[in-house]
């Protein structure tokens, strides 16, 4: 069986080829240290972030900063300390999140590009994560006209096979 190139120029692959065990970390790429340290740091904090006991435990600090108000006279510093905890807050989410938003979509990438791979579906779409937004507009276009095309094909079939069959009920007749 003749392997079909990849488009992200990687070593050639057959389109049946059975899916290979996951690789054992000796033979896996070794990540750097810190690079481990913080994928790690940022999936406990991703966890954590997104359960009701995290929501929970903000809105009560809120709470406590507006009940504590009357205690400081409403002062620019009782305001500074929940502005800037706020800023603070927001500004690492930010990093967290958007690790975690990489890892997810390289994962399901990857994902995607096997069933492509390994399915009826063309290796030509796999790597198209990297084309332009134009060449996605471009590709996504082509295949919305080939999906109207095929439901025409697929009607005009139908209409075909009832007439036929209609033709050979009245010729029977």
């Amino acid at each position: 069986m003749s392997g079909i190139p990849s488009t992200q120029g990687g070593p050639d692959i057959s389109p049946r080829e059975e899916p290979r065990q996951p690789a054992r970390r000796s033979e896996r790429m070794q990540a750097s240290r810190t690079s481990q340290a913080f994928a790690h740091l940022a999936n406990a904090a991703s966890h954590a972030a997104g359960r009701a006991v995290t929501f929970a435990l903000a809105a009560g600090v809120v709470i406590v900063w507006a009940i504590s108000g009357p205690l400081f006279g409403f002062s620019d510093t009782w305001q500074l300390v929940i502005n800037t905890g706020t800023t603070v807050v927001t500004f690492l989410m930010v990093f967290l999140i958007q690790s975690s938003q990489n890892r997810d979509s390289a994962a399901i990438q990857v994902k995607l590009d096997e069933i492509i791979r390994n399915g009826t579906v063309g290796n030509s779409f796999i790597g198209i994560e990297h084309l332009t937004e134009e060449e996605l507009e471009e590709l996504r276009e082509k295949c919305e006209r080939r999906a109207k095309e095929a439901q025409e094909n697929a009607a005009q079939r139908h209409r075909d096979a009832r007439h036929a069959k209609r033709r050979a009920k009245h010729a029977a007749a």
